[in-house]
């Protein structure tokens, strides 16, 4: 009998640590789902109000510091909720920590553990969205079928291409080319030593065959473009920056947040108050523990 009760002992302890290290893969894609839709109805509130970290309309690049900051702010926050509420889910759902797992650091960290893996979870599906969205955008551009003569400055500085080749006569009909050409560039605007002499003449002579302007007009207008690309591209790279800062943050702050919202969700599900680190929220806790009886 003694033995037969020492070896059920045995295997019920090696099934609750098992069950302590084991990940539960529901409660795992539940809050991952539950962050992602969350993220899109915020991101499609941001975007109603006129706050995004990028935009595909040509305005978006003349927009202010403070905007772009705004957007990125905003960016953090809808993290922050998404994440929170998809740990939450994570951890309120989970199973509870086995009977033999009464340290309170332990039953934590499992929880913890189930919201951070939601967080990479929800991550790497909207990476992967992204991607696949990117992709097909990229496929159905219509610089696809012409990448022979497609320029990476065509999306950007395509006003300005506009207004370099502007004539008020008919110009050539294929002027794919010579945009690219132009393009290429007016890309070096942004360089430390600028656009070349030579690349700056060549670009008059191109302006003044294809639209029949002066040569004084030609060079007006091309050193004019040149300066308007050199504000273009700077600000491009302006709101490049605060874009990558702002998603980076967002991820590291929504992976703390994702942690400690999962440690909320099981201890409420366990009926007990939050932990001490989070004494602050403990108001809200509507299931006190019950105090043992002597």
């Amino acid at each position: 009998m003694e033995t037969l009760v020492h070896d059920n002992m045995m295997e019920g302890g090696v099934a609750a640590a098992e069950d302590r290290r084991t990940i539960q893969w529901s409660s795992v894609f539940a809050g991952a789902f539950a962050a992602g839709a969350m993220s899109f109805i915020l991101v499609g509130f941001g975007v109603a109000i006129g706050l995004g970290v990028s935009s595909a309309s040509p305005t978006w690049r003349d927009a202010s510091v403070a905007l772009a900051l705004l957007s990125g702010l905003y960016l953090i926050i809808q993290a922050i909720i998404s994440f929170g509420v998809g740990g939450y889910i994570a951890g309120r759902t989970a199973r509870p920590a086995p009977a033999l797992a009464t340290i309170e650091d332990d039953a934590e960290r499992r929880d913890g553990l189930h919201g951070l893996t939601s967080w990479a979870l929800a991550v790497l599906i909207g990476a992967a969205l992204l991607a696949i969205i990117g992709a097909a955008a990229i496929d159905r551009s219509p610089m696809r079928g012409s990448s022979g003569n497609a320029s990476s400055a065509e999306p950007l500085l395509s006003y300005e291409l506009d207004k370099l080749f502007r004539a008020p006569r008919r110009p050539p009909a294929d002027m794919r080319e010579a945009r690219a050409e132009a393009g290429r560039i007016l890309m070096t605007s942004s360089s430390h030593s600028g656009v070349a002499l030579d690349d700056r003449n060549y670009l008059v002579q191109q302006v003044t065959a294809l639209t029949g302007l002066a040569a004084a007009d030609s060079e007006r207008r091309v050193d004019a473009l040149i300066a308007d690309a050199r504000t273009a591209i700077n600000r491009a790279r302006r709101n490049s920056v605060i874009v990558a800062f702002s998603v980076a943050a967002a991820a590291l702050i929504g992976a703390s947040v994702a942690w400690a919202a999962a440690v909320a969700g099981g201890r409420h599900r366990d009926g007990e108050p939050l932990p001490n680190w989070m004494a602050s929220s403990n108001r809200l806790h509507r299931s006190p523990r019950a105090t043992p009886v002597p």
